[in-house]
């Protein structure tokens, strides 16, 4: 059995527009049903949402035939916790609150083996090696292992240049809530100094030879973001597509209730 392609990976080096979904439900069955939505890329998240590994592996097995590349959001950048992701099969892993260089390389080496000068530990037996069946895949794992990190404070905006030139990662995500926050705009990342910060990001992460991302769910604002040149863009959250649409629905039908009520 040969590598597994991870997809993502190769479309962000080739300059693809790479288009995503957030997942926080920790559900295999949503996972599913959003997997064969036609999205590029679903981020799997454990640092906001209830997920545990055994949870994430289930949810990486639902979306083998939906087309959507699965990208896992850690909880912290943490060499154990990326050591179980990564031997459940994971390939392309979202490291938050990434400050500077030495916090990128460290995340790098939690996803090498030692002949690489990293850390991770070793095991013949994971999903990620289809349990020994893919062949040479401790020398060869790290060709398709995407290792992406979150610059979301004033601190990692200063060392952008030194985080995108640690060899290793493929790309620099700008986390617009906790921007938000770190530059004293909370809960308002529209705001224009936050999206002049944002903006700025973007294209010194561009100028420094690395694919830019980001998260919004407001459809204007992503294509703005498209625009500035951020090539891979989560465009929404499944929990939010529930809460808004279940809202929606239930509203379409709150003036039978009332007039059913007033005739009682």
């Amino acid at each position: 059995m040969d590598m597994i392609l991870n997809r993502f990976k190769h479309g962000l080096a080739s300059g693809q527009l790479q288009i995503g979904l957030w997942s926080h439900l920790s559900n295999h069955v949503s996972t599913e049903v959003i997997g064969g939505a036609g999205f590029d890329w679903i981020v799997l998240d454990a640092e906001h949402s209830p997920n545990e590994t055994f949870l994430l592996h289930q949810q990486l097995q639902a979306l083998v035939e939906g087309g959507s590349s699965p990208v896992v959001r850690v909880a912290w950048n943490d060499k154990v916790l990326i050591k179980r992701v990564l031997d459940i099969g994971a390939q392309t892993l979202l490291i938050p609150q990434v400050q500077n260089a030495q916090e990128a390389a460290d995340a790098v080496a939690a996803t090498r083996y030692p002949a690489e000068g990293g850390m991770r530990g070793f095991t013949g037996l994971s999903r990620a090696s289809r349990f020994g069946r893919i062949k040479d895949y401790h020398q060869r794992a790290s060709e398709e292992l995407c290792v992406i990190v979150q610059v979301e404070t004033g601190e990692a905006l200063s060392q952008i240049e030194a985080i995108a030139a640690v060899k290793g990662i493929d790309g620099i995500f700008i986390g617009p809530g906790d921007l938000s926050a770190a530059l004293g705009h909370i809960g308002n990342p529209g705001h224009p100094v936050v999206q002049a910060a944002i903006k700025n990001a973007v294209a010194r992460i561009r100028a420094a030879g690395k694919p830019a991302g980001i998260l919004t769910g407001d459809e204007a604002q992503a294509r703005q973001y498209i625009e500035w040149g951020c090539s891979f863009t989560a465009v929404g959250a499944d929990i939010a597509l529930l809460a808004r649409a279940s809202e929606q629905l239930a509203a379409r039908f709150q003036p039978l209730k009332t007039a059913h009520a007033s005739a009682a």
